[in-house]
This record gives structure tokens, C-alpha cells and sequence, in this order.
């Protein structure tokens, strides 16, 4: 009777506009209750948005209507696999946890119901390698590739040489938080630095402690892997203890605006690392206004639009129809299966052309994916905080992460998995 609930729930929470009896169906793990709201919806509304515009101004994917399932986890990962087994018969193609410890708990039972799981950005690293974690992709970029586009920023900044300087990881005290710390540990044993670890309890509104350690041992630069309240309040207790903001840098969940506005001026010059680009100066924003803003079908109020975490919402939903396009057209169908997905998302390949066609130009690195690597090729960016503007600025380029480090760890870690689970590699 719960699952029966549960999927009643997510039925009702189908986005406005969307036809009833659409097959392609795509569940939206969502948050926009509980401490990491604030983060969560505009996520949420970027991805349900772009589903809406593709109904509304192309009548689906491939002929198609899609629909979507909305189904709040607030951000616990109990409710979250609630959420999988109540929707997972509705036809899901695709999931997208965002959140770690969902993926996590997903991983097998997604595998076993030959679902795909699309952790972009986030979840196990390792699941990179397809040749084990058939059913589960995490491109463009992981979090190890995250660790690695921090540091060679550092090294960039310090001439190459960061020998002797030390640099403290400020993380959610979580298996999201701790995913970066083996690459920072091969990193600093390559490049000489020193590593200090910070733990921060959930949700992360006590950080005195580790602040006033920072003040004390005063490291060169500072990571943070922190999401929702952590990062509001990790910003402004750099701020209070006077940090260098340009030294502080945040992974990909811990750069939207949402994170540096509470500290107001104090938190100009914070950077954060990227996987996509920034704003709204797109061509796609155009048509969202059109077929959804302007129709009264936003997901949101509408006025997200162009910020850090809708553009990744939007990007995220880009992603699995383009990958749903894809699988149409390698099996001969439009009304494709979850295993049909799949393939799709195996063999995806974006451009700068294809997104250019999209109305988003420039909007991220081209990548492509195979059935060794489900990660894409691991490309980011640094973007920084400019408060008297009230925006983030790109100040670099796309630039690949440290393979050498990083894809011995895949191996290992995706080994260590396939042994524990009697897994039998599938592609060279």
C-alpha cells in the first residue's frame, strides 16, 4: 500500500501540460523539502522545463509526449529508494538520484531491473567503467575529475609547483563528501603538497570548529565538497575569519548563487568548479520563455531561469533526451524500453554542432561515450563569484583532468566491485 501510495504521489506530481498517457517517462528524484531544498528545486525545475518545452514546441522526443514523475526524497536516502520502487513500474527510462547515497543504494537494484542510472556529476566514481557498472553513467564528469580540475588550478595559479603548501578539504562528513579524498591523496603524493581533512556533520550548520582550525593552520587554499546549508554557512565563516576567497574553491555543488548571496560582498571572488557553463544568454532560454514560461507551465515561479543549478537541471534533462533519441534511433522505434535507453546513453556522443542546434552554443565540452566509459572524458572549468556584479564569471577554459591518477583509481575501485559482486567484465 505505501509503494501504491508513494506512486499515486508521483502520478499526481506529473508536470502541467504534460499529456496523460505519454511513454516515455522520466522520474524526477527531487528535493524541495529539508535543509537541501534551496538547492534542490531549481535543479528540479530546469529538468522538468526542458521536458515541458520539448512537448510543447516539438510534441515530445521522436513523436513521443514525454511525462515526468516527480517524487520528493528530501534529500534521505530511505525515501529515495521508496521513490525508485514506486515509480520504477510506471515505465521509468532513466534515473537521476541527485544525491549520492541514492545512487549508491541504486546501483544494484537498478542493475538487476535493467534501469539506467544517470549520476552526473556525483555518485560512485568508479561506475565510470561500464565494463562493470553496465547499467549506471556518470558523464560528463566526475568527482574525482572535480579533486583534479582544483588542483591543477592551484597549480596553474603557483606556476606549477605546489610543493610544501598545504590545502585543506572542508566536506560533508557523507560518501559524497569523502569521494574526493583518495584522488587528493594521489594528487598530493605527486605534487608534494600536504592534505588536511575537515569533516562537517549533516546538514552543516556547525562549523566553528573547522574554521577556526583553517585560522589556526592557515592552508594556502581550501576545497569544499558541501551542498545546501553547508556551503552558505562555510562561505560566510570564511568571510568572518578573513580567508583569501580566491583561494577557496568549491566542486560543482557548492557554486550557485544560492550559496554566496548570504554572505553578501564578502563572498566576492569564491570560485567554484564547472562542468557546464553559466547564465542565460542562450537561445534555448528564448524558447523555455515561449512554450513554458510565458504558458504558465514552468515547474518553478519561472525566475530560476539562467541560474548555476536550473542550467543544470535543464542540462541534466538535455542529456537523457538526447540519449533517448539516440536509443529511437538505433533500435527502429520511438517508443522505446529502459533497456533500449541504455544503449542510448552508451553511445551518446555530444558536440559543440549538436548543441549549437539545441540553443546551446558553447554551453559545455563535447564528449562521448562508449561501453568502457560511461564518464565522458572528464573536461571542467573554474568559474568565480563577482557580488557587485551578482554573477559567475568563466575565467577558464575546459581543461581535462589528471588521467594518470584518476583512471588507475577506476580500475581498482571498479576491480574491487566486480570482484565483491562476481561481476564478469563486458567490453575491453
Amino acid at each position: 500500500m505505501k509503494a501504491k501510495t508513494l506512486a499515486t504521489t508521483a502520478v499526481l506530481a506529473v508536470m502541467a501540460g504534460a499529456p496523460v498517457m505519454a511513454d516515455l517517462v522520466f522520474p524526477s528524484l527531487s528535493y524541495r523539502t529539508g535543509p537541501y531544498a534551496a538547492n534542490g528545486i531549481p535543479f528540479a525545475d530546469g529538468y522538468a522545463d526542458y521536458f515541458t518545452l520539448l512537448n510543447e514546441r516539438d510534441g515530445g522526443i521522436g513523436g513521443v509526449a514525454t511525462r515526468l514523475l516527480e517524487c520528493e526524497t528530501g534529500y534521505n536516502t530511505q525515501k529515495g529508494v521508496e521513490c525508485y520502487e514506486a515509480t520504477k513500474g510506471e515505465g521509468a527510462l532513466v534515473y537521476q538520484p541527485l544525491s549520492t547515497g541514492i545512487t549508491y543504494q541504486l546501483i544494484p537494484k537498478a542493475t538487476a531491473d535493467g534501469i539506467p542510472v544517470h549520476s552526473m556529476g556525483y555518485g560512485r566514481t568508479s561506475a565510470k567503467n561500464g565494463s562493470v557498472f553496465r547499467n549506471v553513467f556518470n558523464y560528463p564528469a566526475n568527482y574525482w575529475d572535480g579533486a583534479s580540475h582544483a588542483v591543477t588550478h592551484i597549480l596553474n595559479e603557483n606556476g606549477g609547483d605546489i610543493s610544501g603548501k598545504k590545502i585543506a578539504l572542508v566536506y560533508h562528513n557523507s560518501a559524497y563528501g569523502k569521494e574526493p579524498i583518495r584522488t587528493l591523496e594521489g594528487l598530493a603524493e605527486k605534487h608534494g603538497f600536504e592534505l588536511l581533512l575537515l569533516p562537517v556533520d549533516h546538514p552543516g550548520q556547525e562549523q566553528k570548529a573547522q574554521w577556526l582550525q583553517i585560522r589556526r593552520e592557515r592552508p594556502d587554499n581550501v576545497l569544499m565538497w558541501g551542498w545546501g546549508v553547508m556551503n552558505q554557512v562555510a562561505i560566510q565563516e570564511a568571510v568572518n575569519i578573513r580567508y583569501p576567497m580566491e583561494n577557496f574553491i568549491g566542486v560543482w555543488w557548492s557554486g550557485s548563487e544560492n550559496d554566496v548571496l548570504p554572505a553578501g560582498d564578502g563572498a566576492s571572488g569564491y570560485k567554484s568548479i564547472t562542468f557546464h557553463n553559466i547564465g542565460a544568454d542562450y537561445p534555448i532560454y528564448d524558447d523555455l520563455k515561449t512554450h513554458v514560461v510565458d504558458k504558465g507551465l514552468a515547474a518553478g515561479a519561472g525566475d530560476a531561469l539562467g541560474t548555476v543549478l536550473y542550467n543544470r537541471g535543464m542540462y541534466a534533462a538535455m542529456l537523457a533526451a538526447e540519449a533517448a533519441a539516440k536509443a529511437q534511433e538505433i533500435h527502429g522505434t520511438a517508443d522505446i524500453t529502459p533497456a533500449m535507453m541504455r544503449d542510448g546513453m552508451e553511445a551518446l556522443e555530444i558536440t559543440e554542432a549538436r548543441m549549437a542546434e539545441l540553443g546551446l552554443p558553447n554551453f559545455g565540452p563535447e564528449f562521448s561515450v562508449s561501453c568502457g566509459n560511461h564518464g565522458g572524458d572528464g573536461f571542467g572549468a573554474i568559474v568565480q563569484w563577482d557580488a557587485s556584479a551578482g554573477s559567475w564569471n568563466k575565467i577558464t577554459e575546459y581543461y581535462q583532468s589528471d588521467q594518470d591518477i584518476i583512471m588507475p583509481l577506476v580500475a581498482e575501485d571498479s576491480a574491487a566491485f566486480a570482484a565483491e559482486n562476481n561481476i564478469e567484465a563486458a567490453c575491453n
